[in-house]
């Protein structure tokens, strides 16, 4: 007699922001082999709702507007929406004080057999502050063994997934051989932002005669402020690229040279070779951004770390 096994709904949550969305591309391939029988869904928020539909292991995207908590009507239809998919179990990748408030709410007796996150699983002993100080990509990996998967990919995330065509805009502006650098960064993180990148950009052209184009790809926040770069400014038809393309253009570059930013956690997992630059703000260490082709340069302050300095590593990288 044959025996069918019903197929079960699970949820994967991740909210935000662009470099943490890079950072769980292994997590899903594993939760998803994991659970290959079983439907993967995943809540995300608007910006990267269509970038999520891309993703091969995922079968559905949640959206969750991430209102405000004391909004009880949009807060009553999300619970609602996430109720009638019966999750047998979830897996919290944003472990936020956002996301406990959900478990408290759809699951407040739930365990690690049924809600994943740092806190239901905890190792014996250790507190979620002196956790949370190991590495990102660490914290999953002891979070989704605690839960019995076999973790092959979560430690070397693979964000290749998200790739699109971007050859036009390629042959539009002429690039082949190219450094793509990433100046900016959030307002309210100027020390994140190095601020030599036209000196960097002056050194390149100099010293490697001009063998490479310098092309920046500014977020539609940043457009304003592309003028203020000496490099070739890579638009879509006068709009930011979308993730996706911004990925593509990651991918098929020669160098990337980024302040600590979503882009450039996108280049460390596109396997491309890089740099990272870092103040004092973490370590990279923490943020899981070093790979075989991509590393990171530290300074106690970013005004400190010269234009000299990371040229050298560029051309140590890029040779």
């Amino acid at each position: 007699m044959l025996s069918y096994k019903i197929m079960k709904n699970i949820l994967i949550i991740k909210l935000g922001s662009l470099g943490d969305i890079v950072q769980i591309s292994g997590a899903i391939r594993d939760i998803s082999k994991h659970h290959k029988n079983d439907e993967i869904h995943l809540m995300t928020t608007k910006p990267y709702f269509d970038l999520f539909k891309k993703n091969p292991h995922i079968s559905n995207v949640i959206l969750d507007k991430r209102l405000s908590r004391l909004n009880l009507i949009y807060l009553y239809s999300l619970m609602k929406n996430i109720k009638k998919y019966k999750f047998s179990k979830v897996y919290d990748l944003q472990n936020s004080s956002r996301t406990t408030f959900y478990k408290n709410i759809l699951f407040p007796k739930a365990l690690k057999d049924r809600w994943s996150s740092t806190e239901t699983t905890l190792p014996e002993g250790t507190t979620k502050d002196d956790f949370d100080k190991d590495s990102v990509l660490y914290r999953f990996n002891h979070q989704l063994k605690s839960s019995g998967i076999n973790t092959s990919h979560t430690l070397s995330p693979d964000f290749s997934w998200s790739l699109s065509d971007i050859s036009q805009i390629k042959n539009y502006h002429q690039l082949e051989k190219y450094i793509v650098l990433f100046p900016f960064c959030s307002t309210h993180l100027t020390s994140k932002k190095w601020p030599y990148y036209n000196d960097l950009i002056s050194m390149i052209n100099e010293k490697l005669e001009n063998k490479f184009k310098v092309v920046i790809a500014p977020g539609p926040g940043e457009i304003k402020d592309a003028s203020s770069i000496n490099a070739l400014c890579v638009l879509d038809n006068g709009k930011a690229l979308d993730i996706p393309q911004l990925a593509a253009l990651i991918k098929d570059s020669s160098f990337v040279v980024a302040n600590d930013t979503g882009p450039a956690h996108m280049a460390a997992h596109l396997g491309s070779k890089g740099i990272a630059l870092f103040g004092s703000h973490t370590t990279p260490f923490k943020v899981s951004i070093e790979r075989e082709n991509f590393k990171a340069i530290q300074a106690p302050e970013l005004p400190k770390l010269t234009a000299e300095k990371v040229f050298i590593r560029l051309s140590e990288i890029i040779s």
